[in-house]
């Protein structure tokens, strides 16, 4: 029965015996580990288990741990999970509801609160959309209080050093995109907002990743985007977590709602397929709930926006700058003898390796390194790979590439093109 976000220990102080759990997707980060006595260790960081525990891992998300048994046991098990093809009918004004119960149920707070405008149509439909222009345009149009914050690729380089101590992790594509959030956390707190709403998650649920252009068919769509919901506690979930309360602010996730998520993991997935002869982009059935011509939640050209398809979110500029601060410290030389150096989960880019060696310093016990997920590969299942050439023969983290303009014609009728990535 338990809903939002939580991790916790319970005690019975009677016999000692202890029980945890975390939240359904792992919206919070939790570890668990082992000493060499026996005893059982728990943390949000690892950093808490680093000189207590013989090895420690992920506490998986969705699950419970009773010390009485010493054993893992699933709670959050919706019918979905089994990754069999859901048959539910698309209903617009159900899915609509459920987002708005999902948003209005994160309002009841007794703090200052606040939306991050960051990803688009996800973040329109709770209060904004991802460029400054377009951002004043829908603060305007909502008429909430707008904020910009500024920095340059010099303030990303500096901060990639506590954003790794913070994140917990190399993964070079959740590092690219932690630092921006870290570096907006800690002003947003400065402006004395203790929560802040965000949209994570939507891309997961409704195939808004544009290799889902390539998808063959309705059942290995489904399989993909239950595999993405899964996993997400390893990437968005630990950045949008650990980035904001590195500061003490606390982010809210909507899109990730359990109830939220019954809904629309239940629509039969050949609605969410993306299909220009139906003039269907990503994300449609989002976009078309909250299309309303006699109560407009947004500008008809923000809510047909297509998605920026560059999958750090934060620009080139600032990726190219990581890119060349990693080649001062990093030779050729260095990445062609890093198999050696790193044998698990080799860095395949002088980026990747020079976050490494941050990480490895920071956090030497190879029971943190194995909680990274590999690389080249982690976001997808491997039958994504079969799908689209260009997505599996790049080497960039991002996939950045242009592969042409798809045509994909929006419900209003206008043409959109993209960068692919």
């Amino acid at each position: 029965m338990l809903d939002r976000v939580f991790s916790f220990v319970l005690l019975n102080t009677h016999d000692n015996s202890f029980f945890v759990a975390r939240d359904a997707v792992g919206l919070t980060s939790l570890y668990i580990g082992w000493g060499i006595d026996g005893s059982v260790w728990i943390s949000s960081e690892m950093k808490g288990l680093n000189d207590n525990c013989e090895h420690f891992e992920i506490f998986p998300p969705g699950n419970m741990y009773s010390s009485k048994t010493g054993g893992f046991r699933r709670w959050y098990n919706p019918s979905w999970f089994s990754e069999m093809v859901p048959c539910a009918n698309y209903e617009p004004m159900i899915l609509r509801k459920a987002l708005e119960d999902a948003v209005i149920k994160r309002l009841v707070t007794n703090v200052p609160f606040g939306v991050l405008l960051s990803s688009g149509l996800d973040s329109s439909l709770v209060a904004g959309s991802p460029d400054l222009k377009a951002a004043k345009e829908v603060a305007e149009y909502l008429g909430t209080v707008h904020y910009e914050f500024y920095f340059t690729v010099q303030d990303g380089i500096d901060a990639i050093e506590d954003v790794i101590y913070h994140i917990e992790t190399y993964y070079v594509t959740t590092i690219r995109k932690s630092i921006p959030m870290f570096l907006m956390s800690r002003k947003i707190k400065a402006l004395g907002v203790k929560m802040v709403i965000s949209g994570e998650g939507s891309n997961e649920i409704f195939g808004g990743y544009l290799y889902f252009h390539k998808v063959p068919n309705k059942e290995e769509f489904h399989v993909e985007t239950c595999h993405k919901i899964k996993t997400l506690h390893k990437f968005d979930c630990l950045r949008i977590n650990k980035s904001t309360f590195a500061w003490g602010l606390e982010a809210q996730v909507p899109f990730l709602d359990k109830q939220f998520m019954d809904v629309t993991m239940n629509i039969d997935p050949k609605f969410k397929m993306i299909n220009g002869d139906k003039g269907r982009i990503e994300k449609w059935v989002l976009r078309r709930a909250f299309d309303d011509e006699e109560h407009p939640y947004l500008p008809k050209h923000i809510l047909y926006r297509q998605k920026e398809q560059f999958r750090d979110k934060v620009g080139y500029s600032l990726i190219d700058g990581f890119k060349a601060h990693a080649s001062t410290f990093v030779t050729d030389k260095m990445l062609q003898n890093a198999r050696f150096i790193y044998p698990h989960n080799t860095p395949i880019s002088k980026e990747a390796y020079h976050y490494r060696v941050i990480f490895e310093r920071l956090i030497p016990q190879n029971s943190a390194r194995l909680t990274v997920p590999q690389e080249s590969i982690a976001c997808s299942t491997a039958k994504v790979l079969e799908w689209d050439a260009e997505w599996s023969n790049n080497l960039d983290p991002s996939r950045r590439t242009t592969l042409g303009e798809p045509k994909l014609i929006t419900d209003d009728g206008k043409k959109m093109s993209s960068l692919v990535g």
